[in-house]
């Protein structure tokens, strides 16, 4: 008898290596050893993130002994899960919360990782990827951005070598250099200043566009030289729609400044000053203007972050300038960033007020003129 019939081959077990987001394949089923070796380990991963996001890489499943065959498996039709992004997977079959999206963006960009290490561990499984734009905005709070369930994209820094692609949920940003990012629901994330940046380069309507800039530097998320300097680096000034919404946001912030001087002065009962006025030498040239001035002391204050515009280095060198003007002549020029005064009004009234005391130890200053400014 030829016993070299031929035979029906086997099924193989083997999924493919790569399951794309969305998308469900066939059931497939394994061998019962297998099958039950898999959910003993699955039965672990569900302890594990028991808590915590159901969201887990490949590297981090293949650290716990499931392989990425059997993910797949997992995420056919009528599996438990579901692949979010290439290589992150959902360990549940339902809609995705706004904190799995952000740890599964986060695990995508962060690729290669290192396998889960222990709580202990100092590893990070997000690598060096950093939450920004609009998706940062919302973690802080902002109400001028959507909500982390309305963003259809989350965008997140990498290092503008890595090799990957925006896919899904997952927008990617490239940048020469990584921010510090600060943690939030311990994620890394962005600085106010990048992630604003980030942000309005996805936005077009001047009205929103005016309004994360106002909340960002009004509501004292950031400063304004900060804002300015980015905006500078990544080119956004030269957006019509972005530079007429600095300009506005400037003025307001300059407005702002002043008024918790005004309030400083009154609530700290300082004497009372003359207000924004231009100082000059009798029948000389002008030296200049300060937000408030006491003639009995000759004692200025300058809000020192008189914000930067747009082109205006020729114009700092001439504050400069004549800032040291005035201290050549025997005037004490108290130096104030809104920043402190917003911060802690109490330490800048007691710098003024120490100023104003020393007066009386020093040589006569010169004698200046007041004019209104």
């Amino acid at each position: 008898m030829n016993k070299n019939v031929p035979h029906a081959p086997a099924a193989s077990p083997t999924a493919p290596s790569l399951v794309h987001p969305g998308r469900r394949l066939p059931a497939r089923a394994f061998p019962a050893g297998i099958a039950g070796r898999t959910a003993d380990r699955i039965d672990g991963l569900d302890r594990l993130c028991t808590g915590r996001p159901q969201v887990l890489s490949a590297a981090q499943l293949r650290a716990h002994g499931v392989s990425a065959a059997q993910a797949g498996a997992r995420c056919r039709d009528g599996g438990p899960w579901q692949a979010l992004l290439p290589g992150v997977y959902l360990l549940h079959d339902g809609v995705p919360t706004s904190e799995e999206r952000l740890h599964g963006v986060l695990l995508y960009a962060g690729r290669p990782v290192i396998p889960a290490q222990p709580a202990d561990g100092v590893a990070d499984p997000h690598g060096d990827a950093v939450i920004t734009g609009l998706a940062a905005l919302a973690l802080r709070g902002f109400s001028s951005v959507p909500e982390l369930p309305a963003l259809e994209r989350i965008d997140v820094l990498v290092s503008r070598n890595r090799r990957l692609r925006s896919t899904g949920c997952a927008g990617i940003v490239r940048a020469r250099l990584l921010p510090e990012p600060e943690r939030i629901n311990g994620l890394p994330v962005a600085p106010v200043a990048r992630a604003l940046a980030d942000a309005l380069a996805e936005l077009t309507d001047p009205e929103r566009v005016r309004a994360v800039l106002a909340e960002a530097v009004c509501g004292g998320h950031c400063e304004p030289a900060a804002v300015v300097g980015e905006l500078s680096r990544s080119g956004l000034l030269a957006r019509l729609p972005v530079a007429a919404a600095v300009e506005s946001l400037l003025t307001e912030g300059r407005s702002r400044a002043e008024e918790r001087l005004y309030e400083l002065v009154r609530e700290f009962a300082l004497p009372d000053p003359v207000w924004n006025v231009e100082l000059r030498l009798p029948g000389g040239p002008g030296l200049g203007g300060v937000d408030a001035y006491w003639p009995d002391h000759a004692v200025a204050v300058q809000l020192s972050a008189r914000t930067p515009r747009l082109d205006e280095e020729a114009d700092w060198a001439e504050y400069a300038r004549r800032r040291e003007q005035l201290e050549r002549l025997g005037l004490t020029v108290v130096h104030i960033a809104p920043r402190r005064l917003r911060e802690s009004p109490e330490q800048q009234a007691m710098v003024v007020r120490t100023a104003l005391m020393a007066s009386d130890h020093r040589e006569p200053a010169a004698y200046v003129e007041v004019l209104p400014r």
